[in-house]
C-alpha cells in the first residue's frame, strides 16, 4: 500500500479521543483524517477511499455499530476496528460478526491498536492487490468458472439459493459452496459488495456481459 492508503479514518464523537489518536497516530506515521459523528464520515466518504476506519462504539446519533452495517449494506468495504469504553459481550460479538477487524476497549492499549490497524490494512492491501492486478472489475470475474459467474449473475439479479438451485439444477448447498467460493476469489464479504462488482463488471463490459446465461448441468 502507498503511504496515501495508510489512511486511519477516525470517527468518535469526543473530541479529546479524536485528537489523541490523530496525534498517536500521525507520531507512528499515519495519516489521520477525523470525523465528530457517524454522519459526518457517511457524508463525506467516497468511493475510492483507501484505508481503515477506528470507529467509536457510543455515540451520538449513529452508533458505531449502525454504522458499520450502514456500511456492508451499501458495500463499502473498508476495514473496521471498534472501540469503547462501554465494552460488553454481546456488542464485541455484534462487531466481530460483521466482520470487525479487533474490538479495543478503552483506555486503549497502544500495542494492541497498532497491531489491529496492521491488520486492518493488511487486509486493505490484499483487496487492493486484487484489484490492481486485473484490468477493473470484469478482468477480476473473468476469472470465475463459468458456473460461479452464473451464481453470480444471479445472486445479482436477487434469486435465493433454493431457486438458483432450480434454474441450475443443483442444490441450495451447492449453491452457497459457489457464491462462497467465488467471494473468496473476489476478496468480499457482503452480498451487496457482491451485487455491486456484478454491475461494475457488466458496464466495463456491455458487449460481453460478465455473467453468461445459464446452461444446462454438464
Amino acid at each position: 500500500m502507498t503511504e496515501g492508503d495508510r489512511t486511519v479514518f477516525i470517527v468518535d464523537d469526543d473530541a479529546g479521543v479524536r485528537d489523541s489518536l490523530a496525534l498517536l497516530l500521525s507520531l507512528r506515521g499515519y495519516r489521520t483524517v477525523v470525523f465528530a459523528s457517524a454522519e459526518d464520515f457517511l457524508a463525506t466518504q467516497r468511493p475510492n477511499w483507501r484505508g481503515c476506519l477506528l470507529v467509536d462504539l457510543r455515540m451520538g446519533g449513529m452508533s458505531g455499530l449502525e454504522l458499520q452495517q450502514r456500511l456492508r449494506a451499501e458495500g463499502i468495504a473498508l476495514p473496521l476496528v471498534m472501540i469503547t469504553a462501554h465494552g460488553d459481550a454481546s456488542s464485541a460479538r455484534a462487531a466481530l460478526k460483521a466482520e470487525a477487524v479487533d474490538f479495543l476497549e478503552k483506555p486503549i492499549d497502544e500495542g494492541q491498536l497498532i497491531a489491529a490497524l496492521e491488520e486492518a490494512f493488511a487486509r486493505e492491501a490484499r483487496r487492493a492487490s486484487l484489484l490492481d492486478a486485473g484490468r477493473g472489475w470484469a478482468a477480476l470475474v473473468a476469472r470465475l468458472t463459468p458456473r460461479e459467474r452464473e451464481v453470480m449473475e444471479l445472486v445479482a439479479r436477487g434469486l435465493h439459493n433454493r431457486e438458483i438451485g432450480a434454474r441450475l439444477g443443483i442444490s441450495p448447498r451447492t449453491v452457497e459452496v459457489y457464491k462462497s467460493r467465488l467471494m473468496d476469489k473476489l476478496n468480499i464479504r457482503t452480498l451487496p459488495e457482491l451485487i455491486r462488482i456484478a454491475l461494475q463488471a457488466e458496464n466495463e463490459a456491455p458487449q460481453a456481459r460478465c455473467c453468461s446465461a445459464p446452461r444446462p448441468l454438464e
